[in-house]
């Protein structure tokens, strides 16, 4: 009856002198882990355009639909996104967009700050997913 309870002090008593682990958050920052899936960006192309080529197959893969295109055609017959909307709050980052997507358009970053009082930011069109490649390197 006494044993584990001098135990449970000992052991109190190791890590009180122990030196501490917490992390200064703001200060210091631990990257995450190499399978940590964050918000999507896209990749440009050489001329600073999205790679996306609106073929869809990231809208018909993600299992929550939080992504929709809508696609155009340029004067040289190239497909391009006219419309590329993806819902955040919505989106389960399971990777299935990056994995789908034929010409590597689309990727999951590692950015895991981000807090915003509305919820228009979390809706993202193409040249949002543009700018989020700098939170990603």
């Amino acid at each position: 009856m006494i044993i584990p309870l001098l135990k449970g002090l000992a052991f109190t008593l190791g890590r009180f002198f122990s030196k501490p682990i917490t992390i200064q958050y703001p200060e210091e920052k631990v990257p995450p882990a190499k399978r940590w899936r964050g918000i999507q960006y896209f990749e440009k192309d050489e001329k600073g355009k999205t790679k996306c080529v609106a073929c869809g197959l990231c809208m018909a893969v993600c299992p929550s639909q939080c992504i929709y295109i809508e696609t155009a055609e340029d004067e040289e017959g190239k497909r391009y996104p006219l419309t590329y909307e993806l819902d955040v709050l919505r989106c389960i980052f399971c990777g299935y967009c990056e994995e789908a997507c034929p010409v590597n358009a689309i990727f999951v970053g590692k950015n895991y700050e981000w807090v915003e009082r509305e919820r228009t930011p979390f809706l993202m069109n193409t040249e949002k997913l543009l700018e989020e490649k700098k939170y990603n390197p």
